[in-house]
């Protein structure tokens, strides 16, 4: 009844965005000061715990399973995926055993959460940031996931997001920024990266992962899983050598961090779209990427907003980039199951593209400011100054990441 080379692709593409959690945990941790390496890299593998836990009791039930509160949420028939047994078809694609969908699934639900947290790296508690874990998915993934991909509100309004562009980079990216307004300035701004080399082990890793991520959502074995792949690549390349050549005028010096950053990126801008648009399009949305996105870092800055990692620049303005050109360059001769953007007559697809996408934006910005006001009536969300200035690795966890006395 199922297709194994089908089923076989859809485990292999599982592995490969589960391995990118692990990848942004090497990349965040990279990218922080040396105190606050295990703090930062600890959200990251924490939240395949704890969302694992989560998908299995509800989470997959209310993203995917029929229709709650006018489409903005699913409902509970699949709790401890009740129903769900060893012969039950994908509905999406009958080839398919539902429980592969339902991992593949799980795999950006884990990745989701763990983006927003390098915007607040050595500022947050471990145990608010475990309360913010539960119930960002419950109140904002979740709904997110439904109306896009669960057949909820916006899927029958006609919006495309073919990998993520709403669902994980703009709903992650704009409640990065909600957060780093919330918890405020980091005491040390002047931190470094305390290593450039594990910062390219974490972006080789997400891109090695990004083929799953995005080639994968075709749910099958075709050649928009092929469009997809070659897309994914493609942007990616052009955003980082937009970047590196951006900045190597600007400074002077071709800088590698820069190079990895827009990578990220492009990767990044072209998850809504990659396996709608075609390969021409794919070069012009990862140029804008490495502009864009360089552009709203900087923006940042100026606009002296701490996010330190640069999750809003580039996973939030990158999603929504990347859905807002999905909405001019779709075109059905590429994808038949997608829509005609802009350039090829689709002015409403355009229009209800740019609505989405705002929506989203301000939806996970003020879902996100008020879940921490409630966080911090709970337990307090921002560290102490003391535990601040001594590092969150040695102040919360303990530990160290490397014995300093052999180093």
């Amino acid at each position: 009844m199922f297709d194994t080379g089908i089923t076989g692709f859809m485990l292999l593409a599982t592995s490969l965005v589960m391995l990118m959690t692990p990848g942004l945990a090497f990349f965040y941790g990279g990218l922080a000061g040396k105190r606050n390496i295990l703090g930062i890299m600890i959200q990251s593998f924490v939240s395949m715990g704890i969302t694992t836990i989560m998908w299995f009791i509800c989470g997959y039930s209310l993203c995917f399973s029929g229709n709650a509160l006018g489409g903005f949420i699913g409902n509970l028939d699949k709790m401890f995926m009740h129903g769900v047994d060893l012969n039950t078809p994908f509905a999406g694609n009958p080839k398919l055993p539902e429980f592969v969908f339902m991992a593949y699934q799980m795999m950006f639900a884990i990745i989701t959460p763990a983006l927003i947290t390098g915007a607040f790296i050595n500022r947050v508690t471990f145990k608010s940031y475990l309360i913010f874990l539960v119930l960002w998915q419950l109140l904002v993934y979740y709904p997110f996931a439904h109306m896009v991909w669960g057949g909820g509100l916006l899927a029958q309004w006609g919006v495309l997001d073919f990998a993520g562009g709403i669902v994980v980079h703009a709903t992650a990216g704009f409640a990065a920024l909600a957060s780093i307004i919330y918890v405020g300035k980091r005491r040390d701004k002047e931190s470094v990266p305390n290593s450039v080399p594990l910062i390219a082990i974490g972006t080789g890793l997400l891109w090695f992962g990004w083929y799953g991520f995005n080639a994968g959502s075709a749910l099958d074995v075709n050649a928009v899983t092929g469009l997809a792949f070659l897309n994914t690549d493609i942007a990616a390349s052009f955003a980082a050598i937009t970047w590196l050549a951006i900045e190597w005028y600007l400074v002077k010096k071709p800088k590698f961090v820069g190079l990895l950053t827009g990578a990220v990126a492009g990767l990044a801008t072209i998850t809504p779209a990659a396996g709608f648009v075609s390969l021409p399009s794919a070069c012009l949305i990862g140029i804008a990427a490495g502009v864009i996105c360089y552009v709203a870092v900087h923006l940042k800055n100026k606009m002296g907003w701490d996010d330190a990692l640069d999750v809003w620049g580039v996973h939030g303005i990158g999603g929504c980039l990347g859905t807002i050109l999905l909405g001019v360059f779709a075109t059905k001769a590429m994808n038949a199951a997608g829509a005609d953007g802009l350039l090829a007559g689709g002015s409403n697809f355009f229009v209800k593209q740019c609505v989405a996408i705002i929506g989203a934006c301000i939806y996970g910005f003020v879902f996100t400011y008020l879940m921490l006001i409630l966080i911090n009536k709970i337990t307090p969300v921002k560290v102490s100054d003391v535990e601040e200035d001594m590092g969150l690795d040695d102040s919360l966890h303990g530990e160290k990441a490397y014995d300093e006395g052999v180093l």
